[in-house]
């Protein structure tokens, strides 16, 4: 799991530099830099969304949210941010929706993507690290900007990140006849909607309950077996 590891640890070296800028940048320079930062999440998203089938990437997000309102899983993984600022930050000058949003909007953003999926199978199956590399530059600068103004809880993230990619590297060889390129090209468009949503809640304050559209991917990879893999290859 060398590769989860050093993601993961870009992710920590990333935030904490953010930290130590925390409360050191012009207050209007922080917002604008996150703002800025939001619209290249949001360019990320379409990018990824555009690659895959427009009917799939509607049923899925649409099916998705109903299951993911009544599961209500923003919620839970607020309240898991919660616990965590409980048990080790200590209130310390944050207040707690700070760090919870923090640590899910962290999380989801460097956990949705193709790069994660494909970066982790390559490092399993080949031992090609190049993607997980590339990915790790970025989400270190991504972390720094959002620790910058999000605070602590975006450094738990890479913990998430450690076991999410950690399990996909170590099971790959498993895994990799299953996801096929138009299925990864699926999930990447649902996770590119996601993104998307993510980018406008940094720039506009959408609140948009992002982890509540996760159900979408198991809706993705129903709709590609059950209708667009048998067209394809009957």
């Amino acid at each position: 799991m060398t590769a989860a590891a050093i993601n993961g640890a870009a992710i920590l070296a990333g935030g904490g530099l953010g930290l130590l800028l925390k409360g050191r940048i012009n207050e209007r320079v922080s917002q604008t830099t996150m703002k800025a930062m939001g619209l290249c999440v949001c360019i990320v998203g379409v990018s990824g969304a555009l690659g895959g089938d427009i009917l799939a990437m509607v049923v899925a997000l649409a099916l998705g949210a109903i299951l993911g309102e009544l599961a209500n899983i923003d919620a839970a993984l607020n309240r898991v941010g919660l616990w965590l600022e409980g048990k080790l930050s200590k209130n310390e000058g944050e207040g707690k929706p700070t760090f919870a949003t923090g640590f899910v909007t962290a999380t989801l953003l460097f956990c949705v993507g193709a790069m994660a999926v494909v970066g982790s199978l390559n490092a399993g199956l080949m031992n090609d690290y190049s993607i997980i590399l590339t990915k790790s530059i970025i989400d270190a600068v991504a972390a720094m900007a959002l620790a910058s103004t999000l605070g602590f809880g975006v450094l738990f993230s890479a913990f998430t990140v450690f076991l999410y990619q950690g399990t996909i590297e170590f099971f790959a060889s498993y895994l990799q006849p299953f996801l096929t390129d138009g299925l990864i090209a699926q999930i990447s468009a649902a996770g590119g909607i996601m993104i998307l949503g993510l980018g406008f809640n940094l720039v506009t304050d959408a609140k948009i309950r992002v982890a509540n559209l996760l159900p979408a991917f198991i809706f993705a990879v129903m709709y590609y077996f059950l209708i667009i893999s048998p067209v394809y290859y009957p």
